[in-house]
């Protein structure tokens, strides 16, 4: 089973960002820790765009998605961050070409 991608637009509520990104640095703080499954969570702000963060995510297979998910650092983000989003988009991806860091299995 090849690798397994997620890329997720929050939309947040106003004045929400400082406290969703403050939660989003202590999850992925846990993910580098405790999930080498978990090969790529890239977090971003947009450009012009104050109230979007977009993600993405690349994990080895989707029993390392599942894996993730199951987290205490995960279940904490799924459950709080409702307090400061107000849309959430997800596109679930499987890769098929690119350029990806070195320690990505293909």
């Amino acid at each position: 089973m090849g690798n397994f991608g997620l890329f997720v637009r929050f939309t947040l509520k106003d004045g929400a960002a400082a406290d969703f990104d403050a939660l989003v640095q202590e999850m992925t703080a846990a993910i580098r820790d405790k999930e080498p499954g978990t090969l790529v969570y890239a977090c971003h702000e947009v450009d012009g765009a104050p109230q979007e963060r977009t993600f993405f995510e690349l994990y080895a297979d989707r029993a390392a998605f599942e894996e993730h998910e199951r987290q205490p650092h995960t279940r904490r983000f799924l459950s709080e961050r409702e307090r400061y989003v107000a849309k959430i988009d997800v596109d679930r991806m499987t890769p098929y070409a690119g350029k990806y860091p070195s320690e990505v299995p293909r």
